[in-house]
């Protein structure tokens, strides 16, 4: 009856107990209505787009399929998703009872003689067995495991979160090292094309001379072009063997790989359709690395908690019971039993403790400004990329005039020069813009490209596919 009157009260006060520390609030910034170059039309959820089928290149395309699940970053995000999940487990397993075992055997005696008024021989022998249970419960009456649990779950939802970092990062990097590829190999078909181009005119001028019409000196400026555009190869050459190597190694695999099966060349990956950029507040559901930030503030908002409940007193209920058996009619057999709260209150400690939770507070204005860092960054990321990506189209569209007009006057030059109403120069002069023009569209037509990439990559998309199934347990 006794034990029932102490029990009473206790889980009274254990139903009625309260969690401190401050309650978690999403957070806000003010932010634009829109984008600037962009209506102010909300996106879907562009999290599950994938954005990069708009190159209608089925290479690419088979390209970010197979390293989707097998990117060594991405990898090491899923295997941190595994250690949050135990983190949980770890965090709620303090505010459940505790129950422990033990077990003993011992065996002990003597065995001689000893001298006083007789020799006496002294022999004895005794042998025990003793077990025990043990049990502790730790009333978390100002939900100090309930915050830490809280602060698992947010760190969970992070780690899940992160994971669609490391995959737009992924997405990021495959596609532009693609459109590096191909661009190197449309810049080495260019200079191949103006080195035929410039061997022609090698041939025209040589021709010319025969006839009396040209000097040695054409001959040699000619010639020089030639050499000047076989000088351009290797560079080329080598850029797409890097890029290639690169992206053999985010697919998981050894550089040069797949080389071979990028050497088979296409036209640079062009993007034919617009991106819809939604609002501003629009990155704050679909950015990963925002929703992330704000995961890690709750975490930190109930890590405040945590420390504010080590202020308070704290109450464990434990007990044992234990038996021993003695093998020696003598000493006979043992049963004990204990159980009890004890209370732990902090009175003296130099402040550690209340400095603690100025710790825990600063740390959680800290992530609160590092969320708000990241959305602006993230703003910001979108209006570079979409201003980009708008003038990058209208010098594309440009540079088209500028290859044609170039191509058309080249075609005039040669034709003045072989009817000796101009030289040799005005055709290297027009074969060197011709040359210039055609690598400054190819270089646009990457930009571009890039450009595209860099937007959908701003604004979250298809950072969500393949994400895993399995969610956070709150």
């Amino acid at each position: 009856m006794n034990f029932t009157r102490t029990l009473f009260p206790l889980s009274m006060l254990l139903l009625s107990g309260c969690v401190v520390g401050p309650d978690y609030q999403k957070p806000e910034t003010a932010l634009p209505a829109k984008f600037s170059e962009s209506k102010s039309a909300s996106a879907d959820n562009v999290t599950l787009n994938p954005w990069w089928e708009s190159f209608r290149d089925k290479r690419l395309n088979d390209l970010v399929h197979q390293g989707m699940n097998e990117n060594l970053t991405v990898l090491q995000a899923l295997e941190r998703i595994d250690a949050a999940e135990a983190n949980v487990i770890v965090a709620g397993a303090g505010a459940l009872p505790s129950l422990g075992a033990s077990a003993e055997g011992n065996v002990s005696g003597r065995d001689g003689s000893y001298l006083r008024r007789t020799t006496t021989s002294d022999h004895s022998e005794s042998k025990s067995i003793s077990a025990g249970l043990s049990a502790s419960w730790l009333l978390d009456f100002f939900g100090q495991y309930r915050r830490q649990k809280e602060a698992a779950n947010a760190s969970l939802d992070a780690a899940y979160d992160d994971v669609n970092v490391a995959r737009l990062a992924y997405l990021s990097d495959l596609v532009s090292s693609y459109i590096n590829a191909r661009y190197y190999q449309e810049a080495l078909a260019l200079s191949r094309k103006n080195l035929q181009s410039r061997r022609e005119s090698l041939k025209l001028t040589n021709e010319i001379k025969e006839a009396g019409a040209a000097s040695s000196l054409d001959v040699l400026q000619t010639e020089g072009l030639v050499n000047q555009t076989l000088a351009d190869l290797p560079a080329l050459e080598t850029g797409f063997h890097q890029s290639a190597n690169h992206i053999a190694t985010l697919l998981g695999v050894p550089a040069a790989t797949i080389t071979s099966s990028l050497i088979k060349g296409s036209s640079q990956p062009m993007p034919r359709y617009a991106t819809r950029t939604g609002v501003p507040a629009d990155l704050i559901r679909n950015r990963p690395d925002i929703r992330a930030a704000e995961r890690r503030l709750q975490a930190a908002t109930a890590a405040i908690g945590v420390a504010e409940a080590d202020l308070y007193p704290s109450i464990q209920l434990g007990g044992s019971i234990g038996a021993t058996r003695n093998f020696n009619p003598v000493a006979g057999n043992l049963t004990s039993w204990s159980f009890g709260p004890s209370l732990s209150l902090p009175i003296f400690n130099g402040g550690a403790l209340k400095a603690q939770v100025k710790i825990a507070r600063s740390e959680a204005e800290q992530q609160y400004l590092n969320w708000k860092s990241t959305v602006l960054n993230a703003v910001e990321e979108v209006e570079n990329a979409q201003t980009a990506l708008i003038r990058d189209g209208q010098t594309v569209a440009a540079l088209r005039k500028v290859v044609n007009s170039y191509e058309q006057t080249l075609n005039l030059a040669r034709e003045s020069y072989r009817g000796g109403a101009s030289t040799i120069l005005d055709v290297l002069d027009a074969e060197r813009n011709v040359a210039t023009a055609r690598l400054s569209l190819a270089s646009a037509i990457r930009q571009l490209a890039r450009d595209y990439v860099s937007l959908n990559v701003a604004i979250g998309g298809g950072s969500a596919i393949g994400t895993p199934a399995v969610v956070a347990t709150k």
